[in-house]
């Protein structure tokens, strides 16, 4: 096997990866949103189903995003395909920076305040103490 074909194998699997954690998690979602609600979660199910989808979807575009700089920088660096690839990086960039921001309500380069950390792992925020 050469260089060139490896390269390609690899950037087909990563771009797998990507679009199997999109779907996957998608269906994780919606399944364990449906159970939020048969349980009666039914105040919490929206936010906590657009943030889990959300969180799937970004972990996809990031894969897609590296499958394409594989593929594009190991395999034919030409101008254009660099080009394009720019093009592409910037777009996802654009939707993921997107989701973040619907997701956490923050930039992914602002800090998380306790509270974000509190409602991230599913707990409720407790009241400090002075």
């Amino acid at each position: 096997m050469e260089f060139q074909q490896i390269m390609e194998t690899a950037g087909k699997a990563v771009d797998a990866a990507g679009v199997v954690a999109i779907v996957l998690g998608a269906a994780v979602s919606t399944g364990l949103a449906a159970a939020d609600w048969l349980r009666g979660q039914r105040n919490t199910v929206y936010e906590t189903y657009r943030r889990r989808l959300g969180r799937s979807i970004l972990l996809g575009l990031e894969l897609l995003v590296a499958a394409d700089i594989i593929r594009t920088v190991a395999v034919t660096p030409t101008f254009q395909s660099v080009g394009v690839l720019a093009i592409i990086v910037l777009i996802r960039t654009f939707l993921s920076f997107s989701l973040e921001l619907e997701i956490t309500g923050r930039w992914p380069w602002q800090k998380r305040s306790p509270e974000d950390l509190d409602r991230s792992e599913g707990q409720t925020a407790s009241p400090r103490k002075s």
